[in-house]
Protein backbone atom coordinates (compact mmCIF):
# COMPACT_ATOMS: atom_id res chain seq x y z
CA UNK A 1 0.00 0.00 0.00
CA UNK A 2 1.27 3.41 -0.76
CA UNK A 3 2.28 5.40 2.71
CA UNK A 4 -0.28 8.38 0.93
CA UNK A 5 -3.20 5.64 0.68
CA UNK A 6 -6.15 6.27 2.86
CA UNK A 7 -9.26 4.79 3.52
CA UNK A 8 -10.90 8.47 2.75
CA UNK A 9 -12.18 9.80 -0.12
CA UNK A 10 -10.49 9.32 -3.21
CA UNK A 11 -9.17 12.42 -4.82
CA UNK A 12 -9.52 12.51 -8.39
CA UNK A 13 -7.44 14.38 -11.45
CA UNK A 14 -8.71 17.88 -12.30
CA UNK A 15 -9.81 17.72 -16.14
CA UNK A 16 -6.70 18.17 -18.44
CA UNK A 17 -6.51 21.79 -20.73
CA UNK A 18 -8.24 20.78 -23.93
CA UNK A 19 -5.74 20.88 -26.64
CA UNK A 20 -5.38 18.78 -29.87
CA UNK A 21 -3.21 16.37 -27.99
CA UNK A 22 -5.51 16.10 -25.15
CA UNK A 23 -8.54 15.36 -26.92
CA UNK A 24 -9.00 11.17 -28.22
CA UNK A 25 -12.50 9.88 -29.61
CA UNK A 26 -12.36 6.63 -26.91
CA UNK A 27 -14.27 4.07 -27.98
CA UNK A 28 -14.25 1.67 -24.96
CA UNK A 29 -14.98 -2.10 -25.49
CA UNK A 30 -13.19 -4.43 -22.70
CA UNK A 31 -14.53 -2.39 -19.83
CA UNK A 32 -18.33 -2.79 -21.55
CA UNK A 33 -18.60 -6.01 -22.47
CA UNK A 34 -16.43 -7.62 -20.24
CA UNK A 35 -16.88 -8.62 -16.31
CA UNK A 36 -15.08 -6.18 -13.65
CA UNK A 37 -14.19 -5.40 -10.19
CA UNK A 38 -17.58 -5.81 -8.49
CA UNK A 39 -15.51 -3.67 -5.35
CA UNK A 40 -16.10 -0.50 -7.47
CA UNK A 41 -19.05 -0.84 -10.44
CA UNK A 42 -18.95 2.26 -11.70
CA UNK A 43 -15.75 4.72 -13.11
CA UNK A 44 -15.07 6.92 -10.68
CA UNK A 45 -15.39 10.05 -13.15
CA UNK A 46 -18.83 9.14 -13.77
CA UNK A 47 -19.65 9.29 -10.31
CA UNK A 48 -18.10 12.41 -9.97
CA UNK A 49 -20.06 13.95 -12.58
CA UNK A 50 -23.42 12.61 -11.59
CA UNK A 51 -22.58 14.05 -7.72
CA UNK A 52 -21.89 17.64 -9.49
CA UNK A 53 -20.75 18.81 -6.08
CA UNK A 54 -17.67 20.99 -6.98
CA UNK A 55 -15.10 18.79 -5.84
CA UNK A 56 -12.76 17.03 -7.18
CA UNK A 57 -13.68 13.78 -4.84
CA UNK A 58 -16.21 10.90 -4.65
CA UNK A 59 -16.73 8.89 -1.59
CA UNK A 60 -14.86 5.20 -2.77
CA UNK A 61 -12.31 4.34 -0.10
CA UNK A 62 -8.70 4.99 -1.94
CA UNK A 63 -7.29 1.68 -0.75
CA UNK A 64 -10.28 0.35 -3.27
CA UNK A 65 -7.76 1.82 -5.83
CA UNK A 66 -4.52 1.87 -4.71
CA UNK A 67 -3.94 -1.73 -2.31
CA UNK A 68 -3.59 -4.82 -3.22
CA UNK A 69 -6.82 -7.10 -3.12
CA UNK A 70 -7.98 -9.81 -5.15
CA UNK A 71 -10.55 -9.60 -7.64
CA UNK A 72 -13.10 -11.99 -9.67
CA UNK A 73 -12.88 -9.62 -12.67
CA UNK A 74 -10.66 -9.06 -15.76
CA UNK A 75 -10.59 -5.49 -15.06
CA UNK A 76 -10.92 -2.94 -11.88
CA UNK A 77 -11.09 1.12 -12.09
CA UNK A 78 -8.10 3.14 -11.47
CA UNK A 79 -7.24 6.55 -10.41
CA UNK A 80 -3.17 7.90 -11.37
CA UNK A 81 -1.55 9.75 -8.99
CA UNK A 82 -0.62 13.71 -9.02
CA UNK A 83 3.00 13.63 -10.44
CA UNK A 84 5.79 16.53 -9.26
CA UNK A 85 7.16 18.35 -11.83
CA UNK A 86 5.61 16.45 -14.94
CA UNK A 87 8.02 17.29 -18.01
CA UNK A 88 7.52 15.94 -21.51
CA UNK A 89 10.85 14.17 -22.84
CA UNK A 90 10.23 12.61 -26.08
CA UNK A 91 7.33 11.61 -28.63
CA UNK A 92 6.96 9.07 -31.21
CA UNK A 93 5.94 10.52 -34.09
CA UNK A 94 4.73 7.46 -35.85
CA UNK A 95 3.07 6.30 -32.32
CA UNK A 96 1.21 9.50 -32.36
CA UNK A 97 0.09 8.52 -35.85
CA UNK A 98 -1.39 5.87 -34.97
CA UNK A 99 -3.88 7.05 -32.78
CA UNK A 100 -4.91 10.17 -35.06
CA UNK A 101 -2.55 13.06 -33.00
CA UNK A 102 0.69 14.56 -34.25
CA UNK A 103 4.14 15.19 -32.03
CA UNK A 104 3.80 18.74 -33.25
CA UNK A 105 0.52 18.81 -30.87
CA UNK A 106 2.34 17.90 -27.90
CA UNK A 107 5.22 20.23 -28.37
CA UNK A 108 2.85 23.29 -28.85
CA UNK A 109 1.77 23.25 -25.50
CA UNK A 110 4.54 20.25 -23.52
CA UNK A 111 3.33 22.04 -20.13
CA UNK A 112 -0.10 20.63 -20.92
CA UNK A 113 0.74 17.58 -22.41
CA UNK A 114 3.74 16.44 -19.59
CA UNK A 115 0.49 16.88 -17.40
CA UNK A 116 -1.78 14.48 -19.04
CA UNK A 117 0.33 11.78 -20.28
CA UNK A 118 1.73 11.47 -17.02
CA UNK A 119 -1.67 10.76 -15.60
CA UNK A 120 -1.33 13.90 -13.51
CA UNK A 121 -4.59 15.58 -15.17
CA UNK A 122 -7.37 13.34 -16.72
CA UNK A 123 -7.28 13.25 -20.39
CA UNK A 124 -11.11 14.15 -21.53
CA UNK A 125 -13.90 11.48 -20.89
CA UNK A 126 -11.00 9.04 -20.04
CA UNK A 127 -12.01 6.34 -17.47
CA UNK A 128 -8.93 4.69 -16.46
CA UNK A 129 -8.71 0.71 -15.81
CA UNK A 130 -5.85 -1.72 -15.01
CA UNK A 131 -6.50 -5.49 -16.44
CA UNK A 132 -6.47 -8.63 -14.33
CA UNK A 133 -4.65 -12.09 -15.15
CA UNK A 134 -2.57 -14.16 -13.59
CA UNK A 135 0.46 -16.50 -15.10
CA UNK A 136 3.15 -18.55 -14.85
CA UNK A 137 6.52 -17.17 -13.76
CA UNK A 138 9.90 -18.76 -14.19
CA UNK A 139 7.43 -22.31 -14.56
CA UNK A 140 5.47 -21.89 -11.66
CA UNK A 141 1.69 -20.85 -11.64
CA UNK A 142 1.82 -17.51 -9.56
CA UNK A 143 -2.04 -16.48 -9.16
CA UNK A 144 -3.85 -12.93 -9.79
CA UNK A 145 -0.65 -10.96 -10.70
CA UNK A 146 -2.75 -7.65 -12.82
CA UNK A 147 -1.36 -4.97 -13.97
CA UNK A 148 0.03 -3.17 -11.01
CA UNK A 149 1.83 -0.05 -12.20
CA UNK A 150 0.06 0.43 -15.94
CA UNK A 151 -3.40 1.75 -16.43
CA UNK A 152 -5.55 1.82 -19.99
CA UNK A 153 -6.64 5.32 -20.65
CA UNK A 154 -9.15 4.04 -22.47
CA UNK A 155 -9.52 2.67 -26.73
CA UNK A 156 -9.52 4.80 -29.79
CA UNK A 157 -10.24 4.10 -33.47
CA UNK A 158 -7.92 5.73 -36.32
CA UNK A 159 -8.08 4.65 -39.77
CA UNK A 160 -9.94 1.45 -38.73
CA UNK A 161 -7.63 0.31 -36.17
CA UNK A 162 -8.11 0.11 -32.55
CA UNK A 163 -5.64 0.82 -30.18
CA UNK A 164 -5.62 0.61 -26.28
CA UNK A 165 -3.52 3.29 -24.90
CA UNK A 166 -1.90 2.93 -21.63
CA UNK A 167 0.18 4.76 -18.97
CA UNK A 168 2.98 2.67 -17.17
CA UNK A 169 4.19 3.84 -14.15
CA UNK A 170 1.37 6.39 -13.39
CA UNK A 171 0.81 4.91 -10.01
CA UNK A 172 -0.91 2.00 -7.80
CA UNK A 173 -3.69 -0.06 -8.77
CA UNK A 174 -5.35 -2.92 -6.99
CA UNK A 175 -3.06 -5.33 -8.42
CA UNK A 176 0.25 -3.35 -7.08
CA UNK A 177 1.31 -6.72 -4.75
CA UNK A 178 4.24 -5.62 -2.99
CA UNK A 179 5.98 -2.47 -5.32
CA UNK A 180 4.72 1.03 -5.44
CA UNK A 181 2.91 1.35 -8.94
CA UNK A 182 6.01 4.20 -10.47
CA UNK A 183 8.67 3.52 -13.24
CA UNK A 184 12.19 5.14 -13.33
CA UNK A 185 13.84 7.19 -15.87
CA UNK A 186 16.39 4.47 -17.17
CA UNK A 187 13.95 1.58 -17.45
CA UNK A 188 11.19 3.64 -18.78
CA UNK A 189 13.77 5.09 -21.77
CA UNK A 190 14.70 2.00 -22.68
CA UNK A 191 10.91 0.45 -22.89
CA UNK A 192 10.10 3.50 -24.86
CA UNK A 193 13.18 3.48 -27.09
CA UNK A 194 12.56 -0.42 -27.75
CA UNK A 195 9.39 -0.60 -28.68
CA UNK A 196 9.91 1.81 -31.57
CA UNK A 197 12.93 0.24 -32.54
CA UNK A 198 11.83 -3.28 -32.46
CA UNK A 199 9.15 -1.95 -34.94
CA UNK A 200 11.49 -0.60 -37.42
CA UNK A 201 12.80 -3.85 -37.48
CA UNK A 202 9.80 -5.97 -38.72
CA UNK A 203 9.10 -7.13 -34.78
CA UNK A 204 5.36 -7.50 -34.07
CA UNK A 205 5.34 -5.56 -31.02
CA UNK A 206 3.71 -2.53 -28.65
CA UNK A 207 3.99 0.59 -29.80
CA UNK A 208 5.25 4.19 -27.84
CA UNK A 209 3.55 7.41 -28.22
CA UNK A 210 5.37 9.57 -25.34
CA UNK A 211 7.86 9.87 -22.42
CA UNK A 212 7.35 11.78 -19.57
CA UNK A 213 9.81 12.63 -16.76
CA UNK A 214 8.78 13.54 -13.10
CA UNK A 215 10.57 14.42 -10.09
CA UNK A 216 8.82 12.05 -7.68
CA UNK A 217 11.28 9.96 -5.99
CA UNK A 218 11.31 6.78 -6.49
CA UNK A 219 13.36 3.72 -4.98
CA UNK A 220 14.66 0.54 -6.13
CA UNK A 221 18.42 -0.30 -5.41
CA UNK A 222 18.98 3.01 -5.21
CA UNK A 223 16.92 6.34 -5.01
CA UNK A 224 15.77 7.16 -8.37
CA UNK A 225 13.70 10.06 -10.59
CA UNK A 226 10.50 8.37 -11.84
CA UNK A 227 8.66 8.05 -15.50
CA UNK A 228 5.67 7.81 -17.34
CA UNK A 229 5.28 6.08 -20.94
CA UNK A 230 2.50 6.11 -22.76
CA UNK A 231 2.34 2.95 -24.93
CA UNK A 232 0.03 1.58 -27.42
CA UNK A 233 -1.61 -1.78 -28.59
CA UNK A 234 -4.56 -3.41 -30.16
CA UNK A 235 -5.13 -5.19 -26.89
CA UNK A 236 -3.01 -5.80 -24.17
CA UNK A 237 -4.68 -9.18 -23.50
CA UNK A 238 -2.24 -12.02 -22.22
CA UNK A 239 -2.08 -15.77 -22.42
CA UNK A 240 -2.21 -14.99 -18.20
CA UNK A 241 -5.76 -12.97 -19.16
CA UNK A 242 -6.88 -16.89 -19.84
CA UNK A 243 -5.53 -18.82 -16.83
CA UNK A 244 -6.51 -16.47 -14.08
CA UNK A 245 -10.31 -17.22 -14.55
CA UNK A 246 -9.72 -20.94 -15.84
CA UNK A 247 -7.54 -21.51 -12.45
CA UNK A 248 -10.81 -20.77 -10.76
CA UNK A 249 -12.77 -22.74 -12.78
CA UNK A 250 -14.80 -19.58 -14.15
CA UNK A 251 -15.80 -20.76 -17.33
CA UNK A 252 -17.86 -18.43 -17.96
CA UNK A 253 -15.54 -15.47 -17.72
CA UNK A 254 -13.00 -17.32 -19.65
CA UNK A 255 -15.75 -17.68 -22.30
CA UNK A 256 -16.89 -14.43 -22.28
CA UNK A 257 -13.10 -13.35 -22.82
CA UNK A 258 -12.14 -15.90 -25.76
CA UNK A 259 -15.10 -14.61 -27.56
CA UNK A 260 -14.25 -11.02 -27.00
CA UNK A 261 -10.87 -11.78 -28.40
CA UNK A 262 -12.28 -13.50 -31.61
CA UNK A 263 -14.82 -10.83 -32.30
CA UNK A 264 -12.35 -7.57 -31.63
CA UNK A 265 -9.24 -8.92 -33.36
CA UNK A 266 -9.96 -12.15 -35.20
CA UNK A 267 -13.43 -11.26 -37.05
CA UNK A 268 -12.73 -13.68 -39.92
CA UNK A 269 -12.86 -16.51 -36.74
CA UNK A 270 -16.71 -18.59 -38.18
CA UNK A 271 -16.45 -22.31 -37.16
CA UNK A 272 -14.65 -24.25 -34.38
CA UNK A 273 -13.66 -20.45 -32.91
CA UNK A 274 -11.46 -21.81 -29.87
CA UNK A 275 -9.09 -23.89 -31.91
CA UNK A 276 -9.05 -21.31 -34.55
CA UNK A 277 -8.37 -18.66 -31.27
CA UNK A 278 -5.46 -21.36 -30.47
CA UNK A 279 -4.18 -22.03 -33.88
CA UNK A 280 -4.12 -17.87 -34.46
CA UNK A 281 -1.82 -17.74 -31.13
CA UNK A 282 0.50 -20.45 -32.01
CA UNK A 283 1.11 -18.78 -35.37
CA UNK A 284 1.23 -15.23 -34.45
CA UNK A 285 3.87 -15.88 -31.51
CA UNK A 286 5.87 -18.19 -33.90
CA UNK A 287 6.44 -15.37 -35.88
CA UNK A 288 7.45 -12.94 -33.29
CA UNK A 289 9.87 -15.48 -31.78
CA UNK A 290 11.27 -16.14 -35.02
CA UNK A 291 12.17 -12.59 -35.58
CA UNK A 292 13.46 -12.12 -32.20
CA UNK A 293 16.09 -14.74 -32.43
CA UNK A 294 17.07 -13.06 -36.18
CA UNK A 295 17.45 -9.74 -35.02
CA UNK A 296 19.40 -10.90 -31.49
CA UNK A 297 16.56 -9.92 -29.36
CA UNK A 298 16.30 -11.48 -25.23
CA UNK A 299 12.98 -10.74 -23.95
CA UNK A 300 14.47 -11.61 -20.31
CA UNK A 301 10.76 -12.67 -18.77
CA UNK A 302 8.83 -14.85 -20.89
CA UNK A 303 6.56 -15.61 -18.21
CA UNK A 304 2.81 -16.02 -19.79
CA UNK A 305 1.30 -13.20 -18.29
CA UNK A 306 3.99 -11.57 -20.38
CA UNK A 307 2.77 -13.09 -23.63
CA UNK A 308 0.49 -10.96 -25.77
CA UNK A 309 -2.85 -13.32 -27.41
CA UNK A 310 -2.05 -11.33 -30.40
CA UNK A 311 2.07 -12.30 -30.77
CA UNK A 312 3.00 -8.85 -29.80
CA UNK A 313 5.91 -8.01 -27.97
CA UNK A 314 5.13 -6.50 -24.75
CA UNK A 315 6.64 -5.65 -21.38
CA UNK A 316 10.13 -4.60 -22.01
CA UNK A 317 11.80 -4.96 -18.80
CA UNK A 318 15.49 -6.79 -18.48
CA UNK A 319 15.52 -7.37 -22.13
CA UNK A 320 18.75 -6.86 -24.41
CA UNK A 321 20.08 -7.44 -27.81
CA UNK A 322 23.25 -9.61 -28.81
CA UNK A 323 26.73 -7.88 -28.46
CA UNK A 324 28.52 -10.87 -28.41
CA UNK A 325 26.66 -13.47 -30.54
CA UNK A 326 26.02 -16.10 -27.70
CA UNK A 327 23.37 -18.44 -27.99
CA UNK A 328 23.73 -19.42 -24.04
CA UNK A 329 22.99 -15.19 -23.47
CA UNK A 330 20.78 -14.50 -20.23
CA UNK A 331 19.81 -10.99 -19.94
CA UNK A 332 17.88 -11.36 -16.47
CA UNK A 333 19.74 -11.15 -13.33
CA UNK A 334 16.72 -12.68 -11.90
CA UNK A 335 17.39 -15.73 -14.25
CA UNK A 336 20.66 -17.59 -12.99
CA UNK A 337 19.35 -20.94 -14.70
CA UNK A 338 18.56 -19.32 -18.10
CA UNK A 339 15.23 -20.66 -18.01
CA UNK A 340 14.71 -17.52 -20.67
CA UNK A 341 18.19 -17.37 -22.34
CA UNK A 342 18.25 -16.71 -25.65
CA UNK A 343 18.27 -20.28 -27.07
CA UNK A 344 15.47 -21.40 -25.08
CA UNK A 345 13.22 -18.67 -26.53
CA UNK A 346 11.36 -20.63 -28.98
CA UNK A 347 11.32 -23.32 -26.58
CA UNK A 348 9.80 -21.47 -24.19
CA UNK A 349 7.28 -19.89 -26.15
CA UNK A 350 5.51 -23.49 -26.55
CA UNK A 351 5.32 -24.21 -22.95
CA UNK A 352 3.74 -20.77 -22.80
CA UNK A 353 1.30 -21.67 -25.42
CA UNK A 354 0.65 -25.17 -24.19
CA UNK A 355 -0.65 -23.42 -20.97
CA UNK A 356 -3.07 -20.92 -22.90
CA UNK A 357 -4.20 -24.16 -24.59
CA UNK A 358 -5.45 -25.35 -21.08
CA UNK A 359 -8.11 -22.75 -20.65
CA UNK A 360 -9.36 -22.92 -24.10
CA UNK A 361 -8.86 -26.64 -24.50
CA UNK A 362 -11.90 -26.58 -21.81
CA UNK A 363 -14.00 -24.28 -23.98
CA UNK A 364 -13.20 -26.50 -27.06
CA UNK A 365 -14.55 -29.90 -24.57
CA UNK A 366 -17.72 -27.45 -24.31
CA UNK A 367 -18.61 -26.79 -27.57
CA UNK A 368 -17.66 -30.42 -29.03
CA UNK A 369 -20.15 -33.63 -28.79
CA UNK A 370 -18.68 -35.85 -25.94
CA UNK A 371 -18.06 -38.64 -28.19
CA UNK A 372 -15.27 -36.76 -30.06
CA UNK A 373 -13.26 -35.88 -26.79
CA UNK A 374 -10.34 -37.81 -28.21
CA UNK A 375 -10.52 -36.03 -31.28
CA UNK A 376 -10.51 -32.38 -29.64
CA UNK A 377 -7.10 -33.78 -27.45
CA UNK A 378 -5.85 -34.52 -31.40
CA UNK A 379 -6.57 -31.15 -32.64
CA UNK A 380 -5.03 -29.40 -29.74
CA UNK A 381 -2.37 -31.21 -30.16
CA UNK A 382 -2.10 -30.19 -33.90
CA UNK A 383 -2.07 -26.81 -33.12
CA UNK A 384 0.30 -26.46 -31.00
CA UNK A 385 3.20 -29.03 -32.86
CA UNK A 386 2.58 -26.52 -35.33
CA UNK A 387 4.37 -24.04 -34.01
CA UNK A 388 7.97 -25.90 -34.51
CA UNK A 389 7.16 -25.78 -38.51
CA UNK A 390 6.11 -22.33 -38.67
CA UNK A 391 8.78 -21.10 -36.08
CA UNK A 392 11.19 -22.67 -38.41
CA UNK A 393 9.32 -21.69 -41.89
CA UNK A 394 9.93 -17.78 -40.49
CA UNK A 395 13.15 -18.02 -38.91
CA UNK A 396 14.64 -19.41 -42.34
CA UNK A 397 12.74 -16.56 -44.28
CA UNK A 398 14.29 -13.54 -42.35
CA UNK A 399 17.56 -15.59 -42.61
CA UNK A 400 17.86 -15.75 -46.08
CA UNK A 401 16.77 -12.28 -46.65
CA UNK A 402 20.38 -11.24 -44.07
CA UNK A 403 22.27 -13.72 -46.42
CA UNK A 404 20.93 -12.52 -49.42
CA UNK A 405 19.36 -15.78 -50.43
CA UNK A 406 16.51 -14.82 -52.62
CA UNK A 407 16.67 -16.60 -56.08
CA UNK A 408 19.00 -19.61 -54.84
CA UNK A 409 16.65 -20.41 -51.87
CA UNK A 410 16.94 -24.01 -50.85
CA UNK A 411 15.18 -25.61 -48.06
CA UNK A 412 18.37 -26.89 -46.25
CA UNK A 413 19.38 -22.92 -46.03
CA UNK A 414 19.79 -22.55 -42.03
CA UNK A 415 21.81 -25.90 -41.87
CA UNK A 416 24.49 -25.08 -44.67
CA UNK A 417 24.62 -21.16 -44.59
CA UNK A 418 23.24 -20.14 -41.48
CA UNK A 419 24.04 -21.91 -38.74
CA UNK A 420 27.54 -22.92 -39.48
CA UNK A 421 28.20 -19.17 -39.28
CA UNK A 422 26.34 -18.79 -36.04
CA UNK A 423 28.49 -21.60 -34.81
CA UNK A 424 31.81 -19.46 -36.17
CA UNK A 425 30.44 -16.61 -34.46
CA UNK A 426 29.27 -18.08 -30.97
CA UNK A 427 32.93 -19.70 -31.09
CA UNK A 428 34.79 -16.50 -31.71
CA UNK A 429 32.52 -13.77 -29.45
CA UNK A 430 32.10 -11.80 -32.82
CA UNK A 431 29.53 -8.69 -32.71
CA UNK A 432 26.33 -10.32 -34.11
CA UNK A 433 24.56 -6.80 -35.50
CA UNK A 434 27.88 -6.14 -37.33
CA UNK A 435 28.71 -9.72 -38.54
CA UNK A 436 25.05 -9.24 -39.97
CA UNK A 437 25.75 -5.79 -41.03
CA UNK A 438 28.95 -7.01 -43.01
CA UNK A 439 27.09 -9.23 -44.90
CA UNK A 440 25.89 -6.26 -47.36
CA UNK A 441 29.65 -5.98 -47.86
CA UNK A 442 30.34 -9.35 -49.65
CA UNK A 443 28.69 -9.01 -53.13
CA UNK A 444 30.95 -5.74 -53.98
CA UNK A 445 33.99 -7.51 -51.94
CA UNK A 446 33.93 -10.30 -53.96
CA UNK A 447 33.86 -8.32 -57.43
CA UNK A 448 36.33 -5.79 -56.24
CA UNK A 449 38.74 -9.25 -54.68
CA UNK A 450 38.26 -6.77 -51.64
CA UNK A 451 36.90 -9.92 -49.23
CA UNK A 452 40.05 -10.33 -46.99
CA UNK A 453 39.49 -6.75 -46.01
CA UNK A 454 35.89 -7.20 -44.52
CA UNK A 455 37.10 -10.89 -43.17
CA UNK A 456 39.46 -8.98 -41.19
CA UNK A 457 37.10 -6.04 -40.30
CA UNK A 458 35.06 -9.33 -38.63
CA UNK A 459 37.58 -10.58 -36.82
CA UNK A 460 38.99 -7.35 -35.31
CA UNK A 461 35.42 -7.12 -33.58
CA UNK A 462 35.61 -10.43 -31.97
CA UNK A 463 34.79 -10.19 -28.50
CA UNK A 464 37.04 -13.37 -27.16
CA UNK A 465 40.51 -11.98 -26.45
CA UNK A 466 41.92 -15.71 -27.09
CA UNK A 467 40.80 -15.70 -30.74
CA UNK A 468 43.20 -16.52 -33.30
CA UNK A 469 42.47 -13.99 -36.35
CA UNK A 470 44.60 -16.39 -39.00
CA UNK A 471 42.54 -19.17 -37.89
CA UNK A 472 39.37 -16.93 -37.97
CA UNK A 473 40.24 -15.56 -41.69
CA UNK A 474 40.61 -19.20 -43.01
CA UNK A 475 37.67 -20.37 -41.68
CA UNK A 476 35.32 -17.62 -42.83
CA UNK A 477 37.22 -17.76 -46.53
Amino acid sequence: MSHATTYGRTVLRAPAKATECTTLAWSNTFTRELPGDAAVEEAPYAILEKEKSGEQTVDIPEVLFRASREVRGLWSWAVAEQHENPQLVSVSPSGAQLVGLSASAFWRDADTAAMAWSGSTRLARSNMWAHNYGGHQFGIWAGQLGDGRAMSLGETVHNNCRWEVQLKGAGPTPYVRMADGYAVRRSSIREYLAAEHMHALGVPTARSLSLVFTDREVVREERERGAVVARLAPSWVRFGSFELPASRADHVTTKQLADYVIRHHYPDITHNPYIQLLERAVANTAQMVARWQAVGFCHGVMNTDNMSILGLTIDYGPFAFLDAYDPDFICNHSDPGGRYAFNEQPRVALWNLTRLAAPLAALINQSADPSESEQTVNVITDALNAFGPQFSAEYARVMRRKFGLFAVARDDDVDVVVQPFLDLLAETGTDYAFAMRTLCSVPEALSSNTLDAVVDGLALRSQTFACDVTAWKRRVS
